[in-house]
């Protein structure tokens, strides 16, 4: 099985403009995620909508391919760059341009997830752990999923899923395992060609979760899991963070 790694990376960014070119340990951040993507994979190519990010791409050795500035999702823009890039890959690796601590134990979990010949679309989960508290389960910017007992995601929320009935809120990450979901997708070719043609779904709109819009459309999204902690860069303070983190390293 063939599988290609697609980064994609806008300059435009409302809480944080120009963040893939933004320098995190001397480096930017998008050559960081392509560095890390790299130790895994083959075939990586950086999606963007910018002459500059091109141009830094190319400047460190990396592979990128021009998009369309008008795409409303990372997935929309992975399929027009996989189109573009024309290699045959069976399965095409959605990598966040804003994740510069990605593991490759995570791109090879998501990867073996494709061992089962019914996967359309895998993505990662992290389990909650106690130490992590109730503020951060409760934090509508880390989706939560609820899993099958064969790893299928059965839902995606903001809010915390399962509700623990007569449970206290202090004590529902000891009574029971929260899954926190990653977001790094994988997709069969031909379906990453298919979810691009649905239009947003009702759930999708409420709950502004892409994904949703899969499950609504009957799509079966497998589950890989992780253990490991990311620093996502999000806003000028999570790059602040970052370097902090990379210094103690």
């Amino acid at each position: 099985m063939r599988f290609l790694a697609i980064i994609p990376a806008r300059y435009a960014s409302t809480r944080f403009p120009a963040k893939p070119l933004a320098i995190l340990g001397g480096k930017p951040v998008i050559q960081r995620v392509y560095e890390q993507v790299s130790q895994v994979m083959d075939e990586v190519f950086v999606a963007t909508d910018d002459e500059r990010i091109l141009k830094v791409v190319e400047d460190f050795g990396g592979k990128a391919v021009m998009t369309r500035e008008d795409h409303k999702s990372g997935t929309d823009r992975c399929y027009e760059a996989y189109l573009k890039i024309g290699n045959g890959a069976d399965v095409v690796v959605n990598v966040q341009g804003d994740e510069p601590f990605i593991q490759p134990s995570q791109i090879k979990s998501l990867q073996s997830c494709f061992e089962d010949e019914n996967t359309q679309i895998a993505t990662l989960v992290k389990p909650f752990k106690v130490t992590d508290g109730w503020e951060a389960l409760q934090n509508p910017n880390s989706p939560k999923v609820v899993i099958s007992d064969d790893n299928r995601a059965l839902y995606f929320s903001r809010s915390v899923i399962p509700y623990l009935r007569g449970v206290p809120e202090g004590d529902w990450l000891s009574k029971h395992v929260f899954y926190k979901h990653i977001g790094l997708y994988a997709y069969r070719a031909e379906t990453l060609a298919e979810i691009t043609r649905l239009p947003q779904s009702t759930l999708e709109k409420a709950e502004s979760l892409e994904q949703l819009r899969w499950l609504d459309n009957g799509y079966i999204i497998k589950v890989g899991f992780t253990d490991v902690e990311t620093i996502g860069i999000d806003t000028p303070q999570d790059l602040a963070r970052a370097e902090a983190f990379i210094k103690k390293q």
